[in-house]
C-alpha cells in the first residue's frame, strides 16, 4: 500500500540525527513538490523517488540527493559527485546548502531524460 511506503520513508526520516533528518525533510518536500505525482517507496535501504530516478540517503555528515543518470550527456554528469554507472548525488552538509532552485532545476532535467 502506498500509505504503508510513505509511513517507512517519514520512519526512516525520523529516526536520522539531526542535522541530517531536517536536510532530509527539506529535500523530500522539493521532490514532492516538484513532482506531486511521484512515487516513492523504500528500496537499497534508503527512500526512492519516481521508480528510483531520486533517492535522498543520510550519512555520518552529510545528505546525499541521488540521481539517476540515464540519458544525461557527460556535462551533465558533470554536475553530480561520485563514480557510479547508473546514480551520481550532490552532498549536502547543511540545510543552508540545500539551493532550491539548482535542486528543482537538476530534478526536472533528471527526471526528462529519464522519461526519453
Amino acid at each position: 500500500m502506498v500509505t504503508h511506503r510513505m509511513s517507512t520513508v517519514e520512519t526512516y526520516i525520523a529516526n536520522q540525527p539531526s542535522p541530517q533528518k531536517e536536510i532530509l525533510q527539506k529535500l523530500r518536500a522539493i521532490i514532492l513538490d516538484t513532482f506531486p505525482d511521484a512515487s516513492e517507496e523504500m528500496k537499497w535501504g534508503v527512500p526512492n523517488f519516481f521508480n528510483s530516478t531520486f533517492y535522498i540517503v543520510a550519512l555520518k555528515d552529510h545528505v546525499n540527493l541521488g540521481f539517476a543518470i540515464k540519458g544525461l550527456s557527460e556535462e551533465e554528469v558533470a554536475l553530480f559527485e561520485g563514480t557510479g554507472k547508473t546514480m551520481r548525488h550532490i552532498k549536502i552538509p547543511t540545510l543552508q546548502d540545500i539551493d532550491v532552485p539548482t535542486i528543482v532545476n537538476l530534478l526536472k532535467m533528471v527526471a526528462e531524460k529519464a522519461k526519453s
